[in-house]
């Protein structure tokens, strides 16, 4: 890619237009700048002209203003310079109004290339904000994606951009500038659901919880905030678990009623399998709260079947009385259930740390697909298998018919559904016709057996 020139304007004298200047000249831009007004912005170490002399003197022209300013400060000079913009490549800078758009309006880019027929319209730097433009320590994204119908345009403005120190993206042409635009005024998009969802789950454990502890079992107010909560996260998070687990298992249900590929998932389910990642998160910070609380409250008071009943000796010597407790070590049930609980924290961690772009780019796919799917299937088994050696005991203490609506007891059915649907899946009755269907055979076709697992 040919190296851009070293003349860069710059259309608005705002904050963000000083910031940009600011960088380009620290990294050895001659920066102009152009204003409607330059009379009244002397006393500065930038060279202010009008908007005119700026656009001529620079190949490379930053938009800093807002787009309702547009007519004024660019497209009414066409009518006395119908030559001015004519090979010209405008950076787009600008973001979407408070007002509520829609992705099939017209981004800001694209309407200013409609009104600049001659120019090169480049859509850059509008997630940047001005105090990541001027200092490299500052927070924020410094990711700049770019998108053009010009792919010449596209690539002087990503070489530009990588010579001030940020990294850029080609995300296609200017049609891509409405999710561009869009995309800097929302809050979290693809977290909102998962949340919810969790907010949700959280919920319905509370009340339950509060119910047969305060209720049922008329349990101390005192024990709320740590003992109370931390059964609620336990509950919480292997039912967050499963959630994130089971849209493969019916993925693989409609593959099998459909008979072939091409046929879409029904959008909830869709959006369900897209969401996963943000609800693996989520499980894992619920997950690891409840390990830190379990930490705080490791003690026979709170878990007297982990801990083998303190003897106190009093022998009697010299006419005196002495006190000897012997220290109580941990049962069976205990050390199962801590050692459970901790392969599956560490399974969770490994997943989680996966999630992370970076380190995700550094696998393959059949690396990641085996992290993400046969470690998932491992860490909710071991999950199933921690609730299991905490509650047995409760259990048989209850009796069966009570056992239906404990707490331990009711927190997994869903994991064991979403489980045994998974098993079930693996089966070669079910793998080799979602095998064929993801090959785009007819599930009927014979063919050879799959080398390894068709789960999604």
């Amino acid at each position: 890619m040919a190296h851009v020139n070293r003349c860069i304007g710059i259309v608005g004298c705002g904050n963000m237009g000083f910031a940009l200047a600011h960088r380009l000249l620290l990294c050895g831009f001659t920066v102009v700048m152009g204003s409607r007004c330059p009379d009244k912005r002397n006393g500065t170490e930038f060279e202010i002209v009008s908007i005119v002399e700026c656009i001529r003197r620079s190949p490379i022209i930053f938009v800093a203003i807002h787009p309702e300013y547009y007519t004024d400060s660019l497209v009414s000079h066409l009518e006395i310079h119908p030559s001015l913009f004519n090979g010209k490549i405008l950076i787009d800078l600008s973001n979407q109004t408070g007002k509520k758009s829609h992705l099939n309006d017209s981004s800001n880019a694209e309407r200013l290339q409609t009104a600049m027929t001659n120019s090169f319209v480049v859509k850059a730097f509008n997630n940047i904000s001005s105090f990541a433009m001027q200092s490299t320590t500052v927070g924020g994204s410094r990711n700049v994606f770019v998108a053009s119908d010009h792919p010449s345009a596209k690539d002087k403005v990503i070489t530009l951009a990588r010579e001030i120190n940020f990294d850029s993206f080609d995300v296609g042409s200017l049609r891509a500038a409405r999710h561009l635009e869009r995309d800097t005024r929302s809050l979290f998009p693809e977290w909102q659901i998962p949340i919810v969802i969790m907010l949700v789950v959280l919920s319905i454990w509370l009340i339950y919880t509060l119910c047969m502890e305060f209720i049922s079992y008329g349990t101390s107010w005192n024990q709320l905030f740590l003992n109370i909560v931390n059964k609620i996260l336990c509950t919480s998070a292997i039912t967050m678990l499963a959630i994130v687990y089971m849209p493969s298992n019916l993925a693989c249900i409609f593959q099998l009623a459909y008979g072939i590929r091409e046929r879409r998932f029904p959008i909830w389910l869709d959006r369900w399998l897209l969401r996963r990642k943000q609800l693996g998160i989520l499980t894992f910070v619920i997950a690891l709260t409840h390990s830190v609380i379990t930490l705080i409250l490791m003690s026979p008071a709170y878990y007297s079947t982990w801990f083998h009943p303190v003897e106190i000796i009093i022998p009697t010597s010299y006419n005196q009385t002495r006190f000897v407790v012997e220290s109580g070590l941990m049962t069976a049930k205990g050390e199962l259930a801590s050692l459970l609980g901790i392969l599956t924290q560490l399974c969770m961690s490994i997943l989680a740390v996966t999630s992370i772009p970076a380190i995700g780019n550094l696998l393959n796919w059949r690396e990641w697909r085996f992290v993400q799917s046969k470690l998932g299937t491992v860490t909710l088994l071991l999950a199933i298998g921690h609730v299991i050696a905490m509650a047995l005991p409760r259990w048989i203490a209850v009796g069966v018919a009570k056992a239906f609506y404990n707490l331990g007891l009711l927190c997994l059915y869903f994991p064991l559904l979403t489980l045994l649907l998974k098993f079930m899946f693996w089966l070669p009755c079910f793998s080799r016709p979602l095998y064929r269907i993801r090959r785009g055979q007819n599930a009927k076709e014979t063919s050879p057996p799959p080398k390894q697992n068709s789960e999604i």
